[in-house]
């Protein structure tokens, strides 16, 4: 299904699980998880079928952001932050959507921190899953180090110091060799999954243009709603000093804050049942029937 945005560009989207169930003589209203995914250049399709656990909680909405997946490509020029988070209040109010919560994972949770600075009162909660505020390349060179040795430290420095678009292009096919397995402790290189519409440009624009420069940090003081952060203990590329960071410059009364011993990089890839009882527990805290 597909929603054309005020600027002509349609996002692609997909709802699994019902926004009224029965209850009695009435219909029960479930809230609507919003899930971002990671990138830039992905899709939505990581989290299917995982997220299907959530339906007995609420109806979760996948959708590709412009530029990514299913998605119409529109510009570089409309390939930044506010643009994506402003892309999401609008396909919200398109299909009728009132105060979703809204799950961030990776680039997704850059564009989750946006939309919650830039539009208050448009959600009612936030998910900031394995995620960051600012790059952090230090940090991410040293974890990749301790997880693959000195020859994934070197894949990460040869793409994330590409010094040109065209240089970090041809550096992601070792590097997805290299460190895409170290990402999570599941077996396996969720790069390399088939199903997946990659579109390389948008990794490449972002980083070369708003990546490098970015942070939320300071926006974050100002956000109105409930945030959960959940991070795994064993992420190379969003390493867990940048969730420490996020939760630091969060108001304190709206934080909670998860951490997960044996995940890497989308917690719920490694620690599926512990992560969605945390999920669960907090839209049920925080929905309002």
């Amino acid at each position: 299904m597909r929603v054309q945005l005020s600027d002509g560009t349609y996002l692609w989207f997909d709802i699994e699980g019902l926004g009224l169930v029965p209850a009695g003589d009435s219909m029960q209203p479930r809230p609507t998880l919003v899930v971002m995914h990671g990138g830039p250049g992905g899709d939505h399709n990581g989290f299917k079928p995982a997220f299907s656990a959530m339906v007995d909680t609420c109806q979760v909405l996948y959708f590709d952001h412009r530029g990514h997946g299913r998605s119409g490509r529109s510009t570089p020029a409309t390939w930044n932050l506010d643009r994506w988070a402003d892309d999401v209040v609008e396909l919200c109010a398109s299909l009728g959507i009132d105060k979703p919560f809204v799950l961030g994972l990776s680039f997704g949770g850059f564009v989750a921190q946006r939309m919650a600075a830039r539009h208050p009162g448009f959600a009612t909660g936030y998910v900031l899953l394995s995620t960051a505020a600012d790059k952090d390349r230090d940090a991410i060179f040293a974890m990749f180090a301790r997880l693959g040795g000195a020859k994934a430290e070197l894949a990460a420095r040869e793409f994330w110091q590409a010094p040109t678009q065209e240089a970090m292009a041809a550096a992601v096919v070792d590097y997805v060799k290299v460190c895409g397995p170290l990402y999570t402790q599941s077996p396996g290189n969720h790069f390399l999954n088939r199903r997946t519409i990659n579109n390389n440009d948008v990794l490449t624009h972002f980083n070369h243009h708003e990546g490098p420069g970015m942070n939320l940090l300071p926006e974050l003081a100002a956000v109105q709603e409930p945030v959960l952060v959940a991070h795994g203990e064993l992420d190379p590329v969003t390493p867990m000093v940048g969730a420490e960071r996020i939760v630091s410059a969060l108001p304190a009364h709206l934080v909670r804050f998860e951490r997960f011993s044996a995940s890497g990089h989308g917690v719920f890839r490694d620690e599926p049942d512990a992560f969605f009882d945390v999920l669960r527990s907090f839209v049920n805290e925080h929905w309002s029937r």
